[in-house]
């Protein structure tokens, strides 16, 4: 599971470094988000540029992810490809999530997962 995390302006910003969240990694994309993000504060952004494919366990992820960080932090997602900005629209899941139509450059480093 590639994600790198890194931190600008209190929002933590997780780059996906894969290009599909589907059944074969979700539960390892769940463990290393929660790894991630355990004791921030702020919102998190999850950058899915590089996501070409997320299946229905990928979407699931996701949302628990959004799970154990509410109510403390909000999770938002960043440059959704043509692909998967369409699971969330067809799935009506953006209207769950704010979605920025880039995500932000980098700033202070604060981990990295691989």
């Amino acid at each position: 599971m590639n994600l790198t995390s890194e931190t600008k302006d209190r929002a933590q910003i997780v780059r996906v470094g894969e290009a599909r969240i589907d059944a074969s990694i979700a539960i390892r994309f769940k463990e290393t988000m929660r790894e991630l993000t355990q004791g921030g504060d702020g919102p998190v952004i999850l950058d899915l540029s590089r996501v070409d494919f997320i299946d229905s366990s990928g979407l699931g992820a996701i949302v628990a992810v959004m799970k154990f960080l509410a109510p403390a932090r909000q999770l938002q997602l960043a440059a959704l490809t043509p692909n998967v900005g369409r699971v969330f629209h067809l799935t009506r899941m953006d209207s769950v999530f704010p979605i920025h139509s880039v995500a932000p450059s980098a700033g202070e480093r604060r981990g990295n997962v691989h």
